[in-house]
């Protein structure tokens, strides 16, 4: 439902997947899944590797088109966007990539400071103090002149979700927030997805294969299986289904 603007309006939910169809070649990567997330939801996408769950992030920002399916972000059909109505709708949605994406020419400060530059009316001393704040939220206000080379993994993830909060976003997607960092920086990432939820109210999207940061996280659990949603629910909901594929990856807590 939109109102007279053709602008969605508040009760349609954050993001809406309606018999949503993904292959390459003769390879099927979703097979017709439907998923509804409500605002302020933070739901996780578990599943094997190779089981479509970064794809399904990569469509609902618009960088894949699906082969069938609908999928409405806050009541917008996406799929049938054209290039300059989809960008307008990604500025409402961070997107933190599995190995941050950081400019690696750039520091700290203008990797954040990258999107405002180009998608906001702010002034030169408004973004400067816009970026100070994204960096202190995540804890690398200190870090602002270094080069990403010069941070470790876990603080490059940090600085690429300050640059994921610069247009202040909806909806955010996490492809494997905590990949290859070691159990104390993942759960520090965690905690900051977490404290998203709570003080932002963002809606969330995070596709991991951390189970221990899921059950942090989350609101509700997905888990795909070839192409399939093969279980929804809250961890402990999800944790007494009798299903062994799913008591199987799940016992990995």
């Amino acid at each position: 439902m939109k109102n007279q603007n053709n602008e969605p309006i508040n009760n349609e939910p954050a993001v809406v997947i309606q018999d949503l169809h993904k292959s390459f070649g003769r390879q099927k990567v979703l097979n017709g899944i439907a998923l509804t997330v409500a605002r302020g939801e933070t739901v996780v996408v578990l599943g094997r590797s190779g089981t479509g769950k970064s794809v399904l992030l990569k469509l609902l920002i618009g960088l894949q088109k699906p082969d069938s399916g609908s999928i409405r972000i806050q009541g917008q059909e996406m799929t049938t966007l054209q290039f300059k109505e989809l960008n307008q709708v990604r500025k409402k949605i961070g997107f933190l990539f599995q190995q941050a994406a950081l400019y690696d020419s750039l520091s700290v400060e203008e990797n954040v400071s990258f999107p405002l530059d180009r998608n906001s009316d702010l002034s030169s001393a408004e973004r400067k103090e816009q970026v100070r704040t994204l960096l202190a939220t995540v804890g690398m206000d200190q870090h602002g002149k270094k080069l990403p080379s010069q941070i470790s993994g876990g603080m490059q993830k940090r600085v690429g979700l300050a640059r994921a909060l610069a247009l202040e976003p909806e909806i955010m997607l996490f492809d494997e927030p905590t990949a290859g960092l070691d159990p104390i920086t993942a759960g520090e990432i965690n905690q900051l997805i977490l404290g998203l939820q709570e003080k932002r109210k963002i809606t969330s999207i995070v596709v991991t294969h951390d189970i221990r940061g899921a059950r942090t996280v989350s609101d509700r659990l997905v888990l795909l299986k070839e192409g399939n949603i093969v279980a929804e629910g809250t961890f402990e909901e999800i944790k007494k289904n009798q299903d062994p594929f799913v008591a199987k990856f799940l016992s990995i807590d």
